[in-house]
């Protein structure tokens, strides 16, 4: 039994003087206490900031997120441009938008209803030369085909009395309606953030999709 405490005591006594370096088996402990501390082999790992090229990467990402682009559509369907602002305002709110738009102007003009046929409406014309009348011209497309027009005036006044000239000159078939001189159109520049044009051409792409939009004025996108 005294044997075993002698042993016990004694490895105690080995192991004490290992750890404290006297042995001379390993390197000692930098950190004994009582040792000073050298100032100059302290590295600084981190000050809180991210290295400088984790910077440089911020400070691209901030730039490109700064970056607009601006495109514009013009001379588009007011039915057209309601429907793409419902469109941006749903999916696209970062796009800023402004619109113009121009209203349509009526015009006026005399003529004769269309016909079945062309032929029908060359033998009016052989008529109306017959009758002294030299100004007409005969519609090939739309709803109007094959209708003679016999003028086209900014106003009324205008246009009843050149009604009133041909039915002096016997045209009893012709007739005064109003004409659209130009359509209502719309004009809208959209403006955001460059890295979503792609989303930009798209939703434009849905409304239109055979328009590409065009580059605004300069200056009118951001830096």
């Amino acid at each position: 039994m005294r044997i075993a405490v002698f042993l016990l005591v004694l490895a105690n006594l080995l192991f004490f003087t290992w750890s404290r370096g006297h042995l001379g088996s390993g390197e000692s402990n930098p950190l004994r206490a009582g040792e000073p501390l050298r100032a100059d082999r302290i590295r600084l790992v981190s000050n809180d900031r991210p290295p400088a090229s984790v910077r440089e990467v911020s400070a691209l990402s901030a730039e490109e997120t700064r970056r607009e682009v601006c495109a514009v559509l013009s001379d588009i369907s007011q039915a057209h441009a309601d429907a793409l602002e419902r469109l941006f305002t749903e999916e696209l709110p970062t796009f800023r938008r402004t619109r113009t738009d121009t209203p349509g102007s009526i015009g006026y003009w005399v003529h004769i209803p269309p016909f079945k046929t062309r032929r029908e409406a060359e033998s009016k014309v052989a008529e109306l030369r017959n009758l002294g009348v030299t100004d007409y011209f005969i519609l090939s497309e739309g709803g109007d085909s094959f209708a003679i027009s016999l003028g086209l005036f900014s106003t009324r006044a205008a246009a009843e009395s050149s009604l009133a000239t041909l039915r002096g000159k016997g045209v009893r078939s012709a007739r005064l309606g109003e004409r659209p001189r130009r359509l209502a159109a719309s004009r809208i520049e959209f403006l955001g953030p460059e890295a979503r044009a792609g989303e930009m051409r798209r939703l434009i792409g849905q409304v239109l999709p055979q328009t590409v939009p065009g580059d605004c004025a300069p200056g009118a996108a951001g830096p």
